[in-house]
């Protein structure tokens, strides 16, 4: 029965989110989920359990909040640790890292990116820290014999892949629908086990200095017909 890991990480809502006069993004009273693709890694955690047994480790950046819903869509414990605004994902890997060679694994899935940075690096960097291989851009994968086996979605193709356990898998939007907890999954996450980790200092690549809203101006530029628009986005290439 595979010991499976899943690793999520707590978002503000970016449908939520305000921006001020100097182009930088209101946070202050915004609602905060788990990270959408997160959302998939978790469910497909969920049904491997349900079809070959094992139990499901959820490993969050972000509040008890994000580990209650973690639990109560299934997980079987949470891990929650201390996650710094502006750490890149080099910092986040050796966090995650650093705990996950403390336990018994055999299996770690990712979501493919944050839906708030998408950069694409965690999951793979966390299989290097770890010695692992890793299985990138999942739409379906299947746990047989002590392998992991992936569709993988690429640019112009699908392509399957195989590698022996333990190893890493990100996956994207399309492998699955994360489940809706009911009232009595939500009740019963408060009886399984919240552990809170200690902060743990990240080894930081790149430091965020600021994030800034991308400037947009309207260039009111009003046209009598199709021809004369036609010139106006000419004109602009």
């Amino acid at each position: 029965m595979p010991e499976i890991i899943v690793c999520l990480k707590q978002i503000y809502d970016l449908g939520q989110i305000r921006i001020d006069t100097s182009k930088r993004p209101v946070t202050e009273g915004s609602a905060r989920k788990i990270s959408d693709f997160d959302k998939n890694a978790l469910e497909e955690a969920l049904r491997i359990k349900e079809k070959h047994g094992g139990n499901v480790l959820a490993l969050i950046g972000g509040t008890k909040d994000a580990a209650k819903e973690a639990l109560a869509m299934g997980a079987d414990e949470a891990f929650i640790y201390q996650y710094t605004e502006g750490i890149d994902p080099l910092g986040t890997a050796s966090i995650l890292g650093a705990f996950i060679q403390t336990i018994k694994y055999d299996l770690i899935v990712c979501g493919e990116a944050s839906i708030d940075e998408y950069l694409f690096q965690v999951g793979p960097r966390l299989a290097q820290a770890l010695g692992i291989p890793v299985l990138t851009y999942a739409r379906k994968m299947e746990l047989k014999d002590g392998d992991i086996i992936v569709e993988r979605e690429l640019e112009n193709r699908y392509e399957v892949s195989k590698a022996k356990l333990p190893a890493l898998v990100t996956v994207t939007k399309e492998i699955n629908q994360p489940r809706i907890p009911t009232l009595l999954h939500i009740l019963g996450a408060s009886k399984k086990k919240i552990i809170e980790m200690s902060p743990m200092k990240p080894e930081v690549g790149v430091e965020t200095l600021r994030i800034l809203a991308v400037e947009m101006k309207r260039k009111e530029v009003i046209v009598k017909d199709i021809e004369e628009l036609a010139r106006a986005i000419l004109s602009e290439k």
